[in-house]
């Protein structure tokens, strides 16, 4: 709706994890490496974790975009499945035929042996990508640990990334996935923006999609307030600023301030109305408490001038605790 409005071809900040869009920061490039270095080495498991909206789904998509042509690959998206159904994924995104008859444990991963031995012969590599992998149930995982079996006397066969949220490295530390958790070799965890690597991202996307760079659409204040909401996390500035130029576009406006920041942010819901964590607004109740105490203590100072009156708020436990 906007898009020409602003001179840009198409919408800058759609939620689709479109790879023409990848702003690779230094934690983004580093995770893609990690996960380069462990497919190209043979490295057999792979875990990367993030936060809601770090970019953890693009970067598996980038990954398989600049994989190596003698790499197979297989990306599972749906979590919520059995043992037996996970097999049936595999063998189906590798292209594996698992041949006529009763469809069983052993047939699928017979197929997929016989599969990835014919591909090492070839001298090719296979790679298994699942994402939200922290939905999967300790029955599938197990499972996936079963399949790193699958190796030669040299090397693994199948290379298996496992990728979710900081939730999926508390499951695999629980006793009873130790085994899957030690054959772990790569693990990288992605961390939101800061604010000069946001304020990039943002005009990547803008130039991506057609924006002259020369004109400034957001002002500074604005940047930075959309830092203080977004906390850097590339889904949440993605609806703060498609918002804040669809507001901008009705009324006629060709720049972004913080005033229309607020009001985006409040457009898109409560999840979004606070741009201070909850530690912060802990530590600021706590030094404006500390203030008023501290006024107490030099009115009656003055009013009693009387050093009994310091000798007793100084040693109370507030103060025993501040030291």
């Amino acid at each position: 709706m906007y898009t020409s409005y602003f001179g840009l071809k198409e919408n800058p900040f759609s939620m689709t994890p479109d790879t023409r869009y990848l702003f690779l920061s230094p934690q983004h490039s580093e995770a893609l490496n990690h996960l380069l270095y462990g497919i190209n080495e043979k490295k057999g498991f792979m875990v990367i974790t993030g936060g809601i909206g770090t970019g953890k789904t693009t970067i598996c998509r980038k990954l398989l975009s600049v994989l190596d042509q003698s790499v197979d690959s297989a990306l599972i998206f749906n979590p919520s499945l059995s043992e037996m159904e996970l097999l049936a994924a595999v063998n189906q995104e590798f292209g594996v035929k698992s041949g006529l008859g009763r469809k069983t444990r052993k047939r699928y991963i017979d197929a997929l042996n016989k599969f990835l031995l014919k591909n090492f012969s070839a001298g090719r590599n296979a790679v298994l990508l699942i994402d939200e992998a922290q939905n999967l149930s300790r029955g599938v995982l197990e499972q996936i640990r079963m399949l790193s079996n699958l190796e030669t006397e040299r090397e693994k066969l199948l290379q298996i990334v496992l990728v979710g949220q900081p939730e999926l490295e508390k499951l695999l530390t629980s006793p009873s996935l130790k085994q899957l958790n030690e054959r772990i070799t790569v693990r990288y965890n992605l961390t939101p923006f800061s604010y000069h690597q946001e304020k990039n991202y943002i005009k990547h996307r803008l130039a991506v999609a057609g924006g002259d760079s020369e004109i400034p659409l957001f002002s500074s204040q604005a940047y930075r307030k959309i830092h203080s909401y977004s906390r850097g996390i590339p889904r949440r500035i993605n609806a703060i600023c498609d918002r804040a130029l669809l507001i901008a576009y009705s009324r006629d406006s060709n720049v972004i301030n913080r005033n229309l920041i607020r009001e985006a942010v409040s457009d898109i819901g409560s999840g979004y109305l606070t741009d201070k964590t909850n530690s912060q607004r802990k530590i600021e109740r706590l030094l404006l408490l500390s203030a008023l105490i501290i006024i107490i203590l030099l009115l009656l100072a003055v009013t009693v001038n009387s050093e009994a009156v310091f000798d007793f708020f100084l040693n109370t436990d507030f103060f025993k605790w501040n030291r």
